[in-house]
Order: structure tokens, then C-alpha cells, then sequence
């Protein structure tokens, strides 16, 4: 089965957390990011300018929870919660997303979502 290709968006307050991310989904060819953020402000003003695929989101940002996101940009994209804290997961799921990824992303759960992306759509 060929892959489909994918934009996608990486939100998260820390600098080190998305240039991390951003080596990692580079070893995944049918990935590509075309934005990133440092809190849910400046995500909304990414995605609507971008129109990614899949948004790789932070939830605990100062400013403002990744979760008020869905309140500021047209949910249309698929997201993948990227945490260091997993009492968030039962929120999280309100939006089905597309993964919930724990910090430091290992390679093999992350690859893991990637091959999910082409089961077909996850959100609501």
C-alpha cells in the first residue's frame, strides 16, 4: 500500500521539544512539517495560514491549554496530543485523536501513529 503524504504542524511551548519532534518525523518521508508554534496562539495563526494535515499538540503551554485550540481554528486537521502528562488522556480522547504521545517521544510510538494516519480519519 503506498503512503500518503502529509503536512503537519508542531505545538509546543518548548524550543528543544519541537526541533526533537521535528528530527524524528524526519525520518518519515510522507511527513512533512510546514509549521510551528510556541503556544495556542500562534498555532491558530500557523494552521490557518498552513491548512495542515495532522498537528502534533502540546497540551500544558503557558498561555493557554491545547485544548482552546479547537476554540480559535476550524477542527479539520487530525491531532496528535504530544505530553509529558498523561492524567490528560481521558480529555484528550473528546477529540479522538489521532495518537496521545508521552514525553520523550520514542521512535516506535511515533511510527506507530504515523502508519495510522492512512487507516483513514480519526476526528469527529
Amino acid at each position: 500500500m503506498k503512503r500518503q503524504r502529509y503536512s503537519a504542524v508542531i505545538v509546543d511551548d518548548e524550543w528543544l521539544i519541537r526541533s526533537e519532534l521535528r528530527m524524528l518525523l524526519g525520518n518519515f518521508p510522507n511527513i512533512k512539517v510546514v509549521g510551528e508554534a510556541g503556544s495556542v496562539r500562534e498555532a491558530a495563526e500557523v494552521i490557518r495560514r498552513t491548512r495542515p494535515d495532522v498537528v502534533f499538540l502540546d497540551i500544558q503551554m503557558p498561555g493557554g491549554s491545547g485544548f482552546q485550540l479547537f476554540d480559535l481554528v476550524e477542527f479539520d486537521f487530525e491531532v496528535v496530543f504530544v505530553t509529558a502528562y498523561p492524567q490528560y488522556r481521558d480529555e484528550a480522547l473528546r477529540y479522538r485523536p489521532r495518537g496521545y504521545l508521552l514525553k520523550p517521544v520514542s521512535v516506535r510510538d511515533l511510527s506507530e501513529v504515523i502508519e495510522g494516519l492512512d487507516k483513514g480519519p480519526g476526528k469527529p
